[in-house]
């Protein structure tokens, strides 16, 4: 097997197409596949995760690289020549909020993940210099907490603002194909990229044994899907807002959007409503629906006598990105934004270990240590936001809780005493509650 290439082997290719894109924001690129050769598909082959789940044919990514230069070559040949075949993807249902209803997801094929990939890195190129800055989601050197970092930012700016709270229903099921073909061909009109997002488009959803082929969505799961999704908004509600709606408002607004959660904020009350009132029907155009009762205007901000803070007062506080947001004071005494561990993320959070306990009860107490040390420093790593120290202090109480709990039930003695929990402890400590994130 030939090794992988370095990821610098395809960026002057990347660098050329990027720099035209941005030289050029009216172009409309009618060629661009023919930079995809081997070396782009091995660079596509190394940017593909190889944990994730198998599609319909049953490949892993053991199996592609044990031929992976010939399977590789093939993609290309398919791709170039038209004959490619989109496989559908591999329909499964995920416990979504509190496990009532699940979330589907589509895994497709490793091998059609690969060339996804290599179509996602020749479109990239190009809408990246296009996408306005208050998008955040899949996009390389942005993050959710720098959609985190700009809420705060917006509301802080103003002190204090009335923040409209977005929630689309079923955004990724709802996409209607016309309009994401119509919004590619604005930029990219290359016949083997538009034949092969089409396909993928049209390649069906299996699903107990049969296929099914919608005729909107684009399944949460696909490598494409995410830019896709950020082209669709970008032009739905990024440039629309940018370019229509924020001129023609008094004071001061600003978009922050991951993906397909995104929230508005304003210095002006009147201005917020005016949105969320024409909002639905510019998202109704591309076949979006707002969320009745998700969606909704909030105050983030000190108590004032035309907010009100009693019974009918706006409510106070915004839940994004797993975080609730809301005004509070820093240890000095200093008015800020407060972000602390959303509810319903810390209940998941604790739904996952106390899962992982169950499936593992009789493994090696070292071997369940390690995992769970993992799993600790993974929320610490995205949930360790200054401010946030006592959620992450439950959070820590609350998974020592379970384990015992779980521990517990390994033995007929009945309920593990905290005084065998701490010596137990003593040896296989969980790690302590740790900021990660800077203040900003």
């Amino acid at each position: 097997m030939t090794a992988t290439p370095r990821a610098d082997t395809i960026s002057p290719k990347l660098a050329r197409i990027a720099e035209l894109a941005r030289q050029a924001p009216d172009m409309v690129f009618t060629t661009l596949f023919h930079h995809v050769d081997i070396e782009w598909m091995r660079e596509a082959y190394r940017r593909t995760r190889k944990d994730g789940a198998v599609g319909v044919d049953g490949q892993d990514a053991a199996a592609f690289a044990a031929d992976l230069e010939g399977n590789l070559q093939r993609l290309l040949d398919a791709a170039k020549s038209g004959t490619y075949r989109a496989p559908p993807v591999r329909r499964v249902h995920i416990p979504k909020g509190d496990g009532s209803q699940t979330r589907p997801i589509g895994i497709p094929t490793f091998g059609d993940k690969v060339l996804q990939r290599a179509v996602a890195m020749l479109l990239g190129a190009v809408y990246e210099q296009d996408f306005q800055d208050c998008s955040y989601g899949f996009r390389p050197g942005r993050s959710a907490h720098g959609a985190l970092d700009a809420l705060r930012g917006g509301i802080l700016s103003t002190g204090g603002a009335w923040v409209l709270e977005v929630d689309l229903r079923k955004f990724f099921d709802t996409l209607e194909h016309h309009h994401i073909r119509e919004m590619l061909s604005q930029r990219v009109r290359d016949g083997v990229v538009t034949r092969l997002v089409g396909k993928w488009l049209n390649a069906g959803v299996m699903e107990s044994g049969g296929v099914a082929h919608p005729e909107e969505g684009t399944p949460q799961g696909g490598v494409i899907s995410p830019l896709l999704a950020n082209v669709y908004l970008h032009v739905a509600l990024d440039q629309w807002f940018t370019r229509e709606v924020r001129p023609r408002l008094r004071g001061r607004s600003k978009l922050v959007r991951y993906a397909d959660d995104f929230v508005i904020v304003f210095e002006d009350e009147g201005d917020a409503r005016k949105v969320w009132e024409v909002l639905p029907k510019r998202m109704a155009r591309y076949g979006l629906t707002l969320h009745p009762e998700k969606t909704r205007l909030v105050w983030i901000g000190p108590d004032h006598p035309s907010r009100g803070a009693g019974e009918g007062a706006a409510p106070r506080s915004v839940d994004f990105l797993g975080f609730t947001l809301f005004w509070g004071r820093t240890f000095s005494g200093l008015p800020t934004v407060r972000t602390q561990t959303r509810s319903k993320s810390l209940t998941k959070a604790l739904d996952s270990i106390r899962a992982f306990c169950r499936r593992h009860l009789h493994d090696a107490l070292c071997a369940q240590h390690q995992i769970l040390c993992q799993k600790v420093r993974g929320h610490y790593g995205y949930f360790g936001r200054p401010g946030n120290s006592e959620a992450l202090s439950r959070f820590l109480w609350e998974v020592r809780k379970i384990w015992r709990e779980w521990l517990s039930r390994r033995s007929s003695k009945g309920v593990l005493s905290w005084e065998h929990m701490h010596a137990v402890e003593a040896r296989f400590a969980l790690p302590t509650p740790k900021i990660t994130r800077r203040a900003t």
